[in-house]
């Protein structure tokens, strides 16, 4: 090899470490995790795409109780992808089969291990010849979701939103932390909603200032404090594909604090019309979702998690009727 190729291959190998550094920093969620985002090759399920919610929040901020909760009661088939599956807790009545890394239940919903990352559960779950109609991710608690979002857009799945646990209690002690307050403050402000937890714990000052702070971290984005892990597990259900379309919903429980509103979308409608209608809805709303026949043929899918919106061209795979916008609140707001 000559001196000039020499020098040439030297400096694509420098080139390929620094892009390999770049990824690493955008998309890895742990430090230690050695690996790349890599598209495959074909997308799975024809072209349908999972809808995908990333939970985050420090540690101890109830991640691990509100997905207990959320397949204690949701009547989908679902994926949780959690980091140890030996802290799920499952009836086992309801456990159809079982490995190291992967629970299987009766009602379809399948729990997979992350212990080898992001890459090779998402490859498990485009395996699955029936896709799930929904995705959570647990991430850890030390993960900043922005880093971790990229992998909920690889083919055979969409970026839901990301919601974010804040402890009430722990919180402002964390905050102050020197050594982990850039993490907690990094995970509030990446968040589409947030969902403050333990609020049991604190009295009323305590909570208002709370709020009040991560208001100023995440200026925007509606923030909703429910009464245990219940209503936060009802949240999360109300992003599963359902088989009656984006107007089927989960059948309420009895401490669902949620309102739903339908709004009349005129069919067709004007792409401008469309966005001055999502510009016009209140802004605590905490979730929309609709389909929309516009002016120029296309139909469209509209999906709102707090602060996130996404109006995206529906795919053949997922074709359905045009609906009104279903638009979920807290119980008591407009």
């Amino acid at each position: 090899m000559s001196s000039a190729a020499s020098f040439t291959a030297k400096l694509d190998r420098q080139s390929k470490r620094v892009v390999s550094a770049l990824m690493d920093d955008v998309v890895r969620p742990h430090p230690d995790e050695a690996e790349y985002l890599v598209e495959p090759t074909f997308a799975p399920w024809d072209g349908r795409r999972v809808p995908v919610t990333l939970l985050g929040g420090y540690l101890g901020s109830g991640k691990t109780t509100v997905l207990n909760e959320l397949l204690a009661r949701t009547d989908r088939p679902i994926a949780v992808l959690v980091n140890d599956v030996g802290e799920v807790n499952i009836d086992a009545a309801l456990i159809a089969r079982q490995t190291s890394d992967t629970i299987e239940l009766t009602d379809g919903c399948v729990c997979c291990s992350m212990v080898n990352g992001f890459v090779e559960a998402f490859n498990q779950l485009r395996q699955r010849d029936t896709p799930p109609d929904h995705v959570i991710v647990e991430l850890s608690g030390v993960a900043e979701p922005a880093r971790a979002a990229p992998w909920a857009g690889t083919l055979g799945f969409r970026l839901d939103g990301i919601v974010v646990l804040v402890d009430a209690e722990q919180f402002p002690l964390r905050e102050k932390d020197e050594w982990i307050g850039d993490v907690v403050r990094n995970q509030v402000r990446s968040a589409d909603l947030l969902v403050i937890t333990k609020s049991d714990l604190v009295d009323e000052a305590e909570l208002k200032a709370v709020h009040s702070r991560i208001s100023e971290l995440a200026p925007g984005v509606p923030i909703t404090v429910p009464a245990g892990s219940s209503p936060t597990a009802a949240l999360l259900d109300l992003g599963t594909r359902r088989p009656g379309g984006v107007e089927a919903l989960p059948v309420p429980a009895l401490f669902d604090a949620h309102t739903t509103t339908l709004v009349p979308v005129a069919d067709p409608i004007d792409e401008a019309a469309l966005t001055l209608l999502l510009d016009g809805l209140e802004p605590d709303v905490l979730r929309a979702k609709g389909v929309c026949n516009l002016t120029d043929g296309r139909r469209v899918l509209v999906q709102i998690v707090g602060h996130r919106r996404d109006v995206s061209d529906l795919p053949m795979a997922e074709n359905q009727p045009a609906t009104p916008l279903v638009v979920i609140t807290a119980s008591g707001r407009s």
